[in-house]
C-alpha cells in the first residue's frame, strides 16, 4: 500500500484527535527511522521523549523477547519478579521508598493527586486542592486537564473537576497567595515540557519546597518528561537540591512500551488496599522492558552523555541562533531543548525538516522542541543542525 493510501485510509477510521505528520513509519533503529517508502530520517522527537535508548534498543528488545516467553499479565492480584525488580531499582536510585506502576503519565499524576488527596482527607483535616501551574501539562484525562494550566486543552471540557487551582510558573509568590486551609499539595515539573521547554530559576524548586514544608502540604514533581536522564541526572530534581514527597515517572522509563510510576515517601504512603489500583499497570512483560532501560542507563550512565551531548547541541543552536534574527531563544536542559522564533514558523519548520530527512516536534506555532534518544551522538547532533539551517534558510 502506497503511504497516501495508508494515511487516507487513517483519516476514514481515527478519531480526529492528533496533528500528524505526512510520513509513515515502520521500522527504527537508534536514532533513525524508515518510513513506508524506505526512506531514511534522524529522529529528534524521539516518540515524544520516550525512546531512551533508541529504537528497538537490543537490551530492551532481549527483555521483552524473554519475559514474553514466560509470562505477560498476571494482575496485581499477585506477586510478579520483574515488578518487584523495577521497584527496587527506582528505590534504590531515588529519594523515594514506595512505588505503584501504572500505564501511562497521566495514570501516574492521577494518581499522584488521589494520594494527595487521601493524605489530605486522614492528615490535613480534609485538605483536597491541588496547585498547579500556568503553562504545565498533567495530562488528558479529565481531573489531569484541569490540573493542566493552559486554556486550549481546558476549554472544550468546562466544566472541569474542581479541587485545582492554576497559578503563574515560577512565582514562589503566586504559590504562598493561593496556599489555604483546602490546600493539599503542589504539583510542578520541574522544567514545563509540552509548555514549551520553560526552565525555572535554579532556586525556584528549593523555595517551594520549603514552603510547602513549612505549611505541611505535599511537593509533588511530575517528571515524566524530565525524568530518567533526559535532563543530564537520572532525575531533574537532583538538580536543583530537592527531595519530592511524591513524584511520577512515565515516557523514558519503559524504553518504548507503556508504563507509568508513582513513586512516594514512606510517611505520605498512605494508601490502604483497594484504595487505588491498576489492571494492566505494572505487568510482567513491560516491567521487563523497563527494569532493562533502567539498568542501562544506571550502569552506563547515560546521564553523564546526555549532559555532555546536550551542552554541546545547545552551544551549536546558540550559534545558529546568531544566523538567523527571527530566533529569539534557545533553552533547556540535557536532551530537552527548545528553539523558539518571533513568528509563528514552526509548523513549516516541520515540514522542511522532514523534508530533508529530521524529524522535529512543534511545541508551539512560534518553537520547535527536541527530545531526541538519549544515546544520540555529537556527530548526529551535527547533522541534525546543518538539516535545521537548510530548513531555515529556506524560511527567509
Amino acid at each position: 500500500m502506497s503511504q497516501n493510501k495508508w494515511q487516507e485510509l487513517e483519516q476514514k477510521l481515527f478519531l480526529r484527535t492528533a496533528y500528524r505528520v505526512p510520513v509513515t513509519l515502520v521500522r527504527g533503529q537508534g536514532a533513525w527511522v524508515w518510513d513506508d517508502q524506505s526512506r531514511k530520517y534522524l529522529d529528534f522527537v524521539g516518540g515524544w521523549a520516550v525512546n531512551s535508548l533508541g529504537h528497538c534498543p537490543p537490551v530492551v528488545v532481549k527483555a521483552l523477547e524473554k519475559q514474553a516467553k514466560i509470562l505477560i499479565q498476571a494482575s496485581n492480584q499477585f506477586y510478579t519478579i520483574p515488578q518487584i525488580e523495577l521497584a527496587q531499582l527506582l528505590v534504590e536510585n531515588s529519594c523515594l521508598d514506595r512505588v505503584f506502576f501504572c500505564n501511562s503519565g497521566a495514570e501516574a499524576n492521577e494518581g499522584a493527586v488521589k494520594l494527595a488527596r487521601r493524605y489530605g482527607k486522614l492528615r490535613l483535616n480534609g485538605a483536597y486542592e491541588v496547585i498547579t501551574t500556568y503553562s504545565s501539562f498533567h495530562g488528558r484525562t479529565l481531573a489531569m486537564t484541569a490540573a493542566t494550566g493552559q486554556s486550549k486543552f481546558q476549554e472544550p471540557y468546562i466544566p472541569l473537576p474542581d479541587g485545582f487551582v492554576n497559578v503563574d510558573y515560577n512565582n514562589v509568590e503566586a504559590i504562598k497567595r493561593a496556599t489555604n486551609e483546602r490546600t493539599c499539595a503542589v504539583v510542578l515539573e520541574p522544567i514545563q515540557g509540552e509548555g514549551g521547554v520553560n526552565v525555572p530559576d535554579d532556586d525556584y524548586l528549593r523555595k517551594v519546597q520549603n514552603w510547602c514544608r513549612g505549611k505541611g502540604i505535599l511537593f509533588i514533581l511530575d517528571e515524566v518528561q524530565t525524568g530518567i536522564g533526559r535532563t543530564g541526572t537520572l532525575f531533574a530534581y537532583e538538580q536543583y537540591g530537592v527531595e519530592p514527597d511524591i513524584m511520577t515517572l512515565a515516557k523514558g522509563l519503559g524504553g518504548g512500551v507503556p508504563i507509568g510510576a508513582l513513586l512516594a515517601k514512606e510517611e505520605v504512603s498512605v494508601f490502604s488496599p483497594g484504595e487505588h489500583g491498576s489492571t494492566f499497570g505494572g505487568n510482567p512483560l513491560v516491567c521487563a522492558a523497563a527494569y532493562a532501560t533502567l539498568k542501562y542507563i544506571i550502569n552506563h550512565d547515560i546521564p553523564a552523555q546526555v549532559k555532555r551531548v546536550g551542552s554541546y547541541f545547545m552551544t551549536r543552536l546558540e550559534s545558529l541562533k546568531q544566523g538567523f534574527d527571527f530566533i529569539t531563544e534557545v533553552r533547556g536542559r540535557g536532551l530537552l531543548i527548545a528553539l523558539e522564533f518571533n513568528q509563528e514558523v514552526a509548523e513549516k519548520l516541520v515540514l522542511g525538516c522532514l523534508d530533508r530527512g529530521l524529524l522535529v516536534n512543534k511545541v508551539k506555532p512560534n518553537a520547535l522542541r527536541f527530545m531526541p534518544p538519549l544515546i544520540i551522538t555529537e556527530k548526529e547532533v551535527d547533522k541534525a543542525v546543518d538539516i535545521l539551517r537548510d530548513a531555515l534558510g529556506e524560511r527567509l
